[in-house]
């Protein structure tokens, strides 16, 4: 039972240091830049821009459900949370590598750095969850199942902490594994029903869509907060078992590679 909770006791002893490391990170992200942190807002608007375009006016994707400005929003509801997980397998995957310097660091554990990057890239899903609760109740789509967003966003931030806990502690030994992510996040964008559901899919196609894990985590934040329902099927219980097993299993992958972490960095 130890083991199992050893993650969670970790975050929780370091919550305040874990909290202001990550403020300063994201400070000094935008440190010298002209439009500072309004990057934040720009960024999913150009990226919504473009999915947009491309879907409403290049393939002409038409919905009985949703009129045009409904759709964008569903593409809105996919494209965030896709944003902050792929923002954060950027920055994770070489944070041990890059952060030597704390290998033999008592004061903060180099175990908590894969934690710290992920909770930095939440800052991109913040601004942008914000814009999209204020265009939710523009279009009086606010229900009584949006909250349950938090809880979406919790799991989301342990499965990102569990899978960055493995990549990083691969990547001390197979540095070519950082290059490998951009070709990832690539591959994961277009698989991943950010601009279109499982229906459009064709049927022997989708055991395809249900290996990846990202799925589970966008058709969940569509169905709470667009579509006003708890996330149908059994998508919430996978998300939720999946979660907590890549969480608990990539801490303790981590805490078996960092013994020869020194020996590689």
């Amino acid at each position: 039972m130890m083991k199992i909770l050893a993650p969670f006791v970790l975050l929780y002893k370091y919550r305040s240091m874990l909290w202001q490391t990550t403020k300063n990170d994201i400070r000094s992200r935008f440190a010298g830049s002209v439009l500072g942190m309004l990057w934040l807002f720009f960024y999913p608007l150009l990226l919504l821009g473009a999915y947009a375009a491309v879907y409403l006016f290049v393939f002409k994707v038409k919905f009985q459900l949703f009129d045009s400005n409904e759709y964008v929003v569903l593409i809105f509801c996919g494209l965030i949370p896709f944003l902050g997980f792929s923002e954060a397998l950027s920055l994770g995957v070489g944070s041990v590598v890059s952060s030597a310097n704390l290998m033999k660091n008592t004061l903060f554990p180099i175990e908590l750095v894969p934690v710290k990057a992920v909770l930095a890239a939440q800052c991109t899903q913040v601004t942008g969850l914000f814009m999209l609760l204020i265009v939710l109740g523009i279009l009086s789509k606010w229900t009584l199942w949006m909250p349950f967003f938090i809880v979406i966003w919790i799991l989301q931030i342990l499965f990102s902490s569990g899978l960055i806990w493995i990549l990083s502690s691969i990547n001390v030994y197979a540095r070519d594994l950082q290059n490998i992510v951009s070709v990832l996040i690539l591959f994961l964008m277009l698989v991943s029903p950010i601009a279109y559901t499982e229906d459009m899919i064709p049927p022997e196609m989708r055991p395809f869509l249900a290996a990846n894990p990202v799925y589970y985590l966008i058709v969940s934040y569509q169905d709470v907060l667009m579509l006003g329902h708890f996330p149908r099927g059994s998508i919430f219980w996978i998300l939720l078992l999946i979660s907590f097993f890549t969480f608990i299993f990539g801490y303790w992958f981590f805490m078996k590679m960092k013994r020869v972490f020194a020996d590689n960095v």
